[in-house]
């Protein structure tokens, strides 16, 4: 008898541990960013999320453009 996996499951499963991970680092990131007094005093933390995104949003091209 052999079982598959659900690829619906094993997609839900790697979205949401996605999330969670970018999630997870742009608190550390505005955390530390803010420990340290090197955030403007009008940034708040949409403006942390919106680097993080550029930069996983750059990575992910340049990993399509180096294929």
């Amino acid at each position: 008898m052999t079982f598959e996996t659900s690829k619906k499951l094993e997609k839900l499963g790697e979205t949401t541990g996605y999330l969670f991970s970018y999630f997870l680092f742009t608190t550390i990131l505005y955390l530390v960013i803010t420990w340290l007094n090197k955030m403007p005093e009008f940034w708040g933390y949409a403006h942390i999320m919106a680097i993080t995104i550029t930069i996983t949003l750059m990575g992910t091209w340049l990993k399509r453009y180096l294929n």
